[in-house]
């Protein structure tokens, strides 16, 4: 069993020296580290190469997504784990879960992140979509609990810190580099979804995440690609019946999120991404058929009871709260 460590970076040296720290003491060590540096000005790219990763340079930020593939595309293992550079692992994070997904057959598995510092808050596990095209990282900002401590087959894998099979790109796809950076994860998922290729939450391989160390959570910048690539989640996946019948539930969800977007200083960025969104779905929807409209709603509709479900028993976020009650999401 081989396995090939790809990491994105774009500055943050410090932060990438503690996740090689932690990949250098795994129990199932990765047999190569593929570090793909986004143009990176802070010597970080040196400092993994002085401890024997290979370098991937792209030659400008081209993004996590394509800096994905470039490692995608030149590593050599059997199993590849996708890993952001803040993140740090426990020792055994790739031991369990290449034993789990061997185990249960899947074709990625993903653990328990935890905000950096921290021993008991979430910072994700995996993602579930609305219908409006917004997502939760499932325990996102919660306390961990029993709750959080269930292994269960899930179709879409937070790409902070995930492995997968090699296979499984030749199976769906690369990731798509349109979306640049922020829910080409979810897509991923959605195809994954689709085409019937599950993995497997572990709760008890765990991970630290720093969380938007590149520009921040509600930078400009993040902002504008998160509201852009929403449009593009809609526009590529979802077929014409269901976006017409959903366009309740999804202008909703756009403009809730917009909501967050004003209270945080950003709407002027919500307003150009929702704008660019628009103008380029034509050309992200070409070339791909939506998801079979039985699948996307299925999946849809479970995933909006386990977000429902979930918000029930830890406490709402304020966002979810309204879209439930404005689109009568998640109900049985």
């Amino acid at each position: 069993m081989s396995i090939s460590a790809i990491v994105p970076v774009w500055n943050g040296r410090p932060l990438l020296e503690r996740l090689l720290d932690t990949l250098e003491a795994q129990t199932l060590p990765a047999a190569e580290w593929l570090v793909v540096d986004n143009g990176s000005t802070d010597g970080a790219p040196e400092a993994a190469r002085a401890r024997g990763a290979r370098i991937l340079p792209m030659g400008r930020n081209a993004g996590f997504a394509e800096a994905v593939n470039r490692g995608i595309r030149e590593s050599r293992g059997r199993w590849l784990a996708v890993l952001n550079s803040d993140v740090e692992l426990a020792p055994d994070y790739f031991a369990r879960l290449t034993a789990a997904a061997e185990s249960g057959s899947a074709w990625f598995s993903t653990g328990k992140i935890l905000v950096a510092g921290s021993n008991d808050q979430i910072d994700g596990t995996f993602d579930a979509l609305s219908r409006g095209g917004t997502a939760w990282r499932v325990g996102s900002g919660r306390r961990d609990g029993p709750i959080f401590s269930v292994e269960r087959q899930i179709w879409s894998p937070p790409f902070t810190a995930v492995l997968l099979r090699s296979e499984l790109f030749g199976r769906i796809g690369p990731l798509e580099a349109a979306f640049e950076s922020y829910l080409e994860d979810v897509e991923f998922g959605l195809r994954c979804a689709s085409s019937g290729l599950a993995g497997l939450y572990v709760p008890g391989a765990l991970a630290w995440h720093q969380g938007s160390a590149a520009l921040g959570r509600w930078h400009p910048e993040t902002v504008r690609r998160m509201a852009r690539n929403q449009i593009f989640l809609v526009a590529r996946h979802y077929p014409r019946r269901l976006f017409w019948r959903w366009l309740w539930p999804i202008a909703i969800a756009q403009f809730l999120w917009g909501g967050l977007a004003l209270r945080h200083g950003a709407v002027f960025s919500w307003l150009r991404g929702i704008a660019q969104g628009l103008r380029r779905a034509s050309a992200v929807r070409a070339g791909r058929p939506p998801i079979e409209p039985e699948t996307l709603e299925g999946l849809l509709r479970s995933n909006e009871q386990l977000i429902r479900d979930l918000q029930t028993s830890t406490g709402f976020d304020s966002y979810w709260k309204l879209y439930f009650l404005l689109t009568g999401g998640g109900t049985r």
